[in-house]
């Protein structure tokens, strides 16, 4: 079977999907029909671009027929001042409500940021949801204990991150490492993989920037993710398996608070070449 089929009557003979392919294993026919190149099936990367750039719906991948993509509606498109403000919009939310947020809901904010894109289209995110505040909490304590680790053997640079101060609130009760967050979702991916990273931090970032859609506030753990990165006391009660790192973690909540203001930022600073 072929990597992907054309229906000849459909097809405009544009050369889009050629154009487009990443990986550049669509070639033209004498006819101007797209067809695959040998040894296609092998190159393909599964991205989806033939199939989504055509526009006549002529193209049938293997793995992927027009009719399974969803249409793009042209009138949801943002204008860039619409785009400025949904990114302004976003706040760091460390004030939670206790109420939790359901599996539901959680588990349609993983669906949206599962659209991340990652390198060679890889996908090579795992998703793990702390969904109890208890077990938050636990987990939270071992960040602690990495911190006393860290501020005992590299205790210059774990007091200008502020180890002492953030472990010091710790023992009175008052949470500064997940901020009392009734949920943790963490972006694992295997070590060996060089894309793990990038791809974990951008779908996280995809996560963080769906969220208050869904009426959801988010902050980055920044503590977490670091212990959980190298704490290996953190990797266990997590249940990483061997070769898979944490590469980004995010509390999420019902904000406590609506914000009805967006600071400036700096300018930026742009060196043109």
């Amino acid at each position: 079977m072929p990597l992907f089929t054309v229906d000849a009557d459909k097809c405009n003979r544009d050369n889009i999907c050629a154009a487009e392919c990443p990986v550049k294993i669509i070639r033209i026919n004498q006819g101007g029909v797209p067809t695959p190149v040998d040894g296609a099936q092998q190159v393909c990367i599964e991205c989806g671009h033939c199939v989504a750039v055509c526009p006549t719906g002529a193209l049938v991948h293997e793995k992927l027929r027009p009719e399974d993509c969803a249409p793009v509606k042209k009138e949801w498109l943002l204008t860039p001042e619409q785009a400025e403000h949904f990114l302004r919009y976003r706040r760091s939310i460390r004030t939670y409500k206790e109420k939790q947020v359901s599996r539901d809901i959680l588990e349609r904010l993983i669906h949206i940021a599962r659209y991340a894109p990652s390198g060679h289209n890889t996908q090579p995110v795992r998703w793990q949801v702390i969904y109890d505040r208890d077990e938050v909490r636990r987990l939270s304590g071992y960040v602690a204990e990495w911190m006393r680790h860290m501020l005992d053997t590299a205790g210059e640079m774990a007091k200008s991150m502020h180890f002492d101060l953030v472990v010091g609130a710790w023992d009175l009760g008052v949470d500064v490492i997940s901020r009392d967050a009734p949920h943790l979702i963490l972006a694992n991916g295997a070590a060996a993989n060089p894309a793990s990273q990038t791809a974990c931090i951008i779908a996280m970032t995809y996560l963080d920037l769906a969220a208050p859609s869904l009426g959801l506030g988010t902050c980055w753990n920044g503590f977490f993710n670091a212990a959980a990165f190298s704490w290996k006391p953190l990797q266990e009660a997590l249940g990483l398996k061997p070769g898979e790192k944490n590469f980004a973690a995010m509390m999420v909540g019902y904000p406590g608070f609506r914000y009805h203001r967006m600071p400036e930022r700096n300018a930026p600073k742009i060196k043109w070449s």
